[in-house]
């Protein structure tokens, strides 16, 4: 049976990461360098556990050996894709992380010739917003071939867990990202603000640097792609505070102390996610105006994300996908978020049903 790896087993998505993994017969192997952690993890969940820490790149290349697959769920990404990476690609494991960050989704895919060499699939970014959002933007290219804009959008807002605010405070001094003409540009943190109708009526959201910028447009080639978030009033405001606050977050020192008063916060328990939802929300365009609007509901994100991780896990190790960079629908099409239990698509009704093809996103 081949053998999966989820490293960060025991943070906050990745433990309900292991236990999906588990409950699917997956067997994996839990894994982090916090030893008392994983020690009682490993106990309570009667898997085998490897602790190996991500400094010694060759020591992760040699934890990796035996590996068929590893799901990297520890955050922030920017500390521990890198060294798993390179420990996939010594080795010949297959990486599949739920990153959104820009730049690391960039140097991942910057090592694309290389995992080709290596037989290694490199699929970051398995999670929410970017598998419902890169499904949903290989449909829209789908329907409008000729379109050059791409507009993407999520309403979900909800409490975080302890890694995404961590991930979040890491990357905080680098304000937004658009894609313009086929480049990553930066802009100032919420840039600009949209009223966007994700299937419940209009609502304010905002330009957010969420990796959906990269990965839409290496599936779609659509050049130009904008994404945006529903943020209440307060969050907007203070969004906007930071392009005068930023600097302040390239201390070091801040940025050690935020993330560890961070860690006092868990994420939502069951309940809320088993009632939580989002909606997520597409435009393509053309140069001369025409336009296609589908939008997407699903479960709450963090339930999205635990099945979208794994599912995608199981892809890979099945062997549905081939060597090199990979984004979720480039390597499964667009209908792929459908596997996800729960996900319901729906197109913008202002717009003739004759003029688009039959697809679940229009059912």
């Amino acid at each position: 049976m081949p053998t999966l790896l989820v490293y960060g087993s025991y943070g906050y998505v990745g433990e309900l990461v292991a236990r999906e993994a588990i409950d699917r017969g997956l067997d994996p192997i839990l894994a982090g360098r916090d030893r008392e952690k994983l020690r009682e993890q490993v106990d309570e969940l009667d898997q085998p556990g490897r602790r190996f820490s991500l400094e010694d790149h060759d020591v992760v290349a040699e934890a990796l050996a035996d590996v068929d697959c590893v799901l990297n769920c520890a955050g922030p990404f920017s500390n521990t894709a890198e060294p798993l990476v390179y420990g996939s690609l010594e080795s010949g494991t297959d990486y599949v992380d739920i990153t959104g960050e820009i730049p690391v989704i960039e140097s991942i895919r910057d090592r694309d010739d290389e995992a080709v060499d290596a037989g290694v699939t490199l699929l970051p970014a398995a999670a929410l917003s970017t598998i419902p959002m890169d499904c949903l933007a290989a449909h829209l290219a789908d329907r409008l071939p000729e379109a050059d804009s791409l507009a993407l959008g999520v309403d979900s807002f909800r409490i975080p867990s302890i890694g995404t605010v961590r991930t979040v405070i890491e990357g905080a001094d680098t304000g937004g990202a658009v894609r313009r003409d086929g480049d990553l540009e930066r802009v100032p943190t919420a840039w600009r603000t949209r009223e966007i109708d994700f299937g419940r009526g209009e609502r304010p959201a905002v330009t957010m640097p969420m990796g959906d910028v990269c990965t839409t447009h290496y599936t779609t080639g659509i050049p130009n792609v904008e994404m945006y978030a529903v943020m209440p009033q307060p969050a907007r405001l203070a969004l906007r505070s930071h392009r005068y606050l930023a600097p302040l977050f390239e201390s070091k020192p801040l940025r050690w102390t935020l993330k560890q008063l961070a860690g006092i916060r868990e994420g939502p328990s069951k309940r809320r996610r088993e009632r939580g939802s989002a909606y997520v929300w597409g435009e393509a365009q053309t140069d001369d105006g025409e336009q296609v609007v589908s939008r997407l509901r699903t479960p709450d994100p963090y339930v999205v994300t635990v099945d979208g991780a794994v599912t995608t896990a199981e892809r890979v190790l099945e062997g549905d996908t081939e060597p090199g960079f990979q984004t979720p629908a480039g390597a499964f099409g667009a209908d792929f978020v459908f596997e996800l239990e729960g996900v319901e698509g729906f197109f913008d009704e202002s717009m003739p049903a004759a003029s688009s093809p039959v697809s679940p996103l229009l059912q």
